[in-house]
């Protein structure tokens, strides 16, 4: 399956009035009554802030729920080859989930997306010291990253589809970062069940940067058992071998021969068990392609409910990863989320990019606008 000639560009978006409907529900039109986003309060943060929540609808009846808590996906429910949907992303249906221990479900990541070692880059001279919150390393963005920060919201027309963008300001030192960041990211849930996640950042001060959405994604329905029998394909020849904090060594190695290797579909449980220091796959692929251009780059079919994924990116890599630390004692909308009961692949530039003058650049300067954008096209076959 190929995207349209017109997904390999941010479609053009202007803002929607906004309408007030009984029972405090704010619905929006996108193209006549095919596709709507619908806004409702989510919960409230401890300081009385107002969580909004936004429900975007295709005109399949496909559902997109995305919250200003962390710019946050909290469901995503999609319809199987019969037409039954279900929700396809792990999540909490209440904000008290998002605010205690959770593992980044569903949260827009950033500053820098994956582990900085040691918490600490230079930069121009100046050196930079990060929040320590992964072993030695810092963890997406340090203690109170992007997916903890309250976010504005805007429901946007487009077309063929429903969407909203959050828009946040990240004050210069927050979490050890330079710089006044401004970063927008876009929602976009399309009526051929293609859900486009489009990021964009200017800044006042050179900075490192590094976005992502941190979903964890089973077709079969969150909370439903594992995803080990997933069949993955996966565009790349290389990847970013890791010391033992999975931080990567600078080197960029070949697959072949290794647990690594998907280019050619393999289930994703065969061969965890060659991982056995990590338990699983928590591991940067070098994508094949250029950087900068969306291209397709992954597919996941999973056999028990013929659901199938591809994912398109114009970013560099990506990082899988099969929720590892899940153990059950999470319950969400579709129950306990189990070890392996979910897989992640977050669209990234390199993890500690900072330190590597052989990986791509993660450096935004004053003047010019950090873009990236990654589709999560969903079918049944």
């Amino acid at each position: 399956m190929r995207l349209p000639a017109n997904a390999r560009h941010i479609f053009p978006l202007v803002l929607l009035v906004l309408m007030v409907a009984p029972n405090n529900m704010a619905t929006l039109g996108a193209t006549g009554a095919e596709a709507r986003v619908q806004k409702s309060v989510f919960g409230k943060l401890p300081d009385g802030t107002a969580i909004e929540q936004y429900t975007l609808q295709n005109a399949e009846g496909s559902e997109a729920k995305v919250i200003t808590y962390g710019a946050t996906l909290t469901e995503l429910w999609i319809p199987d080859k019969n037409g039954k949907k279900a929700d396809v992303v792990l999540g909490f249906d209440n904000l008290q989930g998002y605010l205690g221990n959770e593992p980044y479900f569903g949260g827009t990541i950033g500053r820098y997306a994956n582990r900085i070692a040691k918490g600490e880059f230079t930069l121009d001279g100046q050196e930079y010291t990060l929040a320590i919150n992964n072993g030695p390393n810092s963890l997406h963005g340090g203690k109170i990253g992007f997916n903890r920060r309250v976010w504005k919201a805007e429901p946007l027309k487009i077309t063929n589809g429903a969407a909203v963008k959050f828009t946040y300001v990240s004050k210069d030192e927050e979490e050890g970062y330079p710089g006044n960041l401004t970063v927008s990211v876009t929602y976009a849930l399309m009526n051929d069940n293609a859900l486009k996640i489009s990021y964009e950042a200017k800044t006042d001060k050179a900075t490192p940067i590094n976005l992502t959405n941190h979903s964890y994604f089973n077709l079969s329905g969150a909370g439903s058992g594992n995803i080990l029998k997933d069949v993955l394909w996966l565009n790349a020849d290389q990847y970013t071998p890791t010391d033992d904090t999975l931080i990567p060594t600078g080197k960029l190695e070949s697959v072949q021969g290794t647990p690594y290797d998907f280019r050619k579909p393999m289930e994703i449980g065969a061969r965890i068990s060659e991982i056995p220091k990590v338990g699983g796959y928590d591991i940067n692929y070098v994508l094949n392609g250029k950087a900068g251009e969306l291209r397709r780059i992954a597919e996941v079919k999973d056999p028990s409910s013929s659901r199938e994924l591809e994912v398109w990116t114009t970013q560099p890599g990506v990082q899988l990863y099969i929720a590892i630390g899940l153990d059950g004692s999470l319950h969400g909308v579709g129950g306990a989320y189990e070890k392996y009961g979910a897989f992640c692949l977050e669209t990234q530039h390199f993890p500690d990019s900072v330190h590597h003058a052989n990986f791509p650049s993660v450096i935004l300067r004053p003047g010019k606008e950090s873009r990236s954008e990654t589709v999560y096209k969903f079918s049944g076959s």
